[in-house]
């Protein structure tokens, strides 16, 4: 991590923001048709905003860095909120618009093939953003998503410790348009199918909604009863939330474990509510990410951004520069050292006064 804060970076993104939708309008306009095509407008389209690291950290460190190592470049922003044909008509708006990089993360992966190969046609440069579209990219910049899977299959067992051989878990998995969920899944059974006694119930929860994940949570305690479940696996923060609600409402208390580090979930991590999430420094890759689009916008190659190749979930499209950042698996004993020493957050959000008894127990001042 460098000097500069994620606090800081949000606060300067925001200027910078301004002073990019001064100089070409409302981002993702398509209005302004003719207006993009030069060599210094980037697209960037985020898929949902159900997440809260999309628009609080991704978002605003991508305009930052763009705009620090390109200070007349400009940004053209939309969120397609988990809508497919929203996100293919922000995609092509940015096209017709001249707009030469797009920065995708896309909302479903297997819809993107058609939009980058007619895009690749036209000159536009494709960079997947932690998830991997399918089509001929130009980079991808993401984590090890199968690793992460790990991390979570071993936090759990952790969190059962003496009691993992006998446990019978439930999996909340992410969505089935995530490219991305598969390798949690992946990673996660890895591990847990080893060390507990059986996965009792499992679902894909779309769109990552945690409403879903708590009907979900709520069938399996019927399904298994109340003494029938040990430990929960939900692969984001945000389903967490929603699993811990409904084992609360029937009165269970067992291990859940979540992914993101978002503030919610570290509070609940204080509070006892949930044993662990995975802290993904979201800086570097946002940030590689902004580095690879202004390389590519000046027409610079990228190999020394990227670290390896690697072929879309089709195989169709095979050696993509890639570069895939590592995460690990964090308890309350680890907020101050990670979440406090990277200033992801300030101490003033974390411990509000609900859990100002919890951060002092845990050392977080």
């Amino acid at each position: 991590m460098n000097a500069m804060t994620r606090r800081v970076v949000i606060g300067t993104a925001a200027v910078s923001m301004a002073l990019a939708m001064t100089a070409c309008g409302k981002a993702g306009d398509g209005d302004d048709k003719g207006s993009g095509g030069d060599d210094k407008t980037i697209g960037l389209l985020l898929p949902e905003n159900k997440t809260t690291r999309y628009e609080t950290f991704d978002r605003p460190i991508m305009e930052a860095k763009i705009k620090e190592l390109c200070s007349d470049c400009k940004v053209k922003y939309n969120n397609a909120a988990q809508d497919i044909e929203n996100q293919k008509k922000q995609f092509d708006a940015l096209v017709t618009q001249g707009v030469k990089v797009i920065i995708l993360d896309a909302v479903d992966y297997k819809s993107t093939k058609s939009w980058v190969k007619q895009a690749d046609k036209q000159g536009v440069k494709v960079v997947a953003y932690d998830r991997l579209a399918e089509g001929p990219l130009a980079a991808y910049v993401s984590y090890d998503n199968e690793k992460i899977g790990r991390l979570q299959g071993g936090a759990m067992v952790k969190a059962l410790g003496s009691e993992a051989k006998d446990a019978n878990v439930v999996m909340i998995n992410g969505s089935p348009t995530d490219p991305n969920a598969p390798f949690f899944k992946k990673g996660a059974h890895s591990v847990l199918d080893k060390k507990v006694k059986k996965i009792a119930y499992e679902q894909d929860i779309p769109d990552w909604s945690p409403d879903e994940a708590n009907k979900k949570m709520s069938s399996a305690i019927d399904k298994l009863g109340k003494d029938g479940i040990q430990g929960v696996y939900a692969a984001n923060d945000g389903m967490a939330g929603g699993v811990i609600t409904a084992l609360k409402q029937r009165g269970i208390k067992v291990p859940v474990g979540g992914q993101d580090a978002e503030l919610a979930g570290v509070q609940r991590l204080l509070s006892g509510d949930q044993d662990y999430t995975i802290y993904k420094e979201i800086k570097p890759e946002a940030e590689t990410t902004a580095e690879i689009a202004v390389a590519l916008l000046k027409g610079k190659a990228v190999d020394t951004l990227t670290d390896r190749k690697v072929d879309s979930l089709s195989g169709d499209f095979k050696g993509i520069p890639a570069k895939l950042f590592d995460a690990q698996a964090i308890t309350k004993d680890e907020i101050a050292d990670t979440i406090i020493k990277d200033k992801v957050y300030k101490v003033s959000e974390i411990c509000t006064a609900q859990y100002k008894k919890a951060c002092d127990t845990a050392g977080i001042k």
